[in-house]
């Protein structure tokens, strides 16, 4: 899947206002990957009406003390962006999550202002900013945006 992931991944656009804006390079892509495997909670994005891969998405930080989960790392191709793919996306994972779990939190970089955005059309609520390390690289500053199940049930 590397491959079929990575053809996706290597569009420079995608990353523009990403914490890391060389992701689309191989090995920066090999280490996003290489967390993605390891968090056990990436997930694929295939359109439906032909089965093409479009992006990736992840469940990641699991706490089931605190009851919550976090959402991140996604990205979606360029020609599927506009296409409501990321709201059914994460539509899906929050019905999922909220199955089970209290809160759901998201972790997007303080540049990225297209994630924030979304983040704001589904109803998350900002937290604050905090220093976020991801998989093997520096840490930069995130706004963290979380969701509670009685917030995604009064939608």
């Amino acid at each position: 899947d590397f491959e079929r992931l990575y053809a996706v991944a290597c569009d420079p656009r995608i990353w523009e206002q990403h914490p890391t804006p060389t992701r689309w390079q191989r090995p920066v892509f090999e280490n996003y990957f290489a967390g993605a495997i390891e968090s056990g909670g990436a997930l694929r994005v295939h359109r439906a009406a032909d089965d093409q891969l479009i992006g990736c998405t992840r469940y990641y930080a699991l706490d089931l003390a605190a009851s919550v989960v976090k959402i991140g790392y996604t990205f979606f191709s360029c020609d599927s962006w506009g296409g409501g793919y990321n709201p059914a996306c994460k539509q899906l994972m929050l019905d999922h999550a909220f199955q089970t779990l209290e809160r759901v939190q998201f972790e997007v970089g303080q540049c990225n202002q297209r994630s924030q955005i979304a983040m704001a059309r589904l109803g998350a609520r900002r937290l604050g900013v905090s220093e976020v390390a991801y998989h093997g690289e520096a840490s930069h500053p995130n706004v963290v945006f979380e969701i509670t199940r009685a917030q995604w049930q009064q939608r």
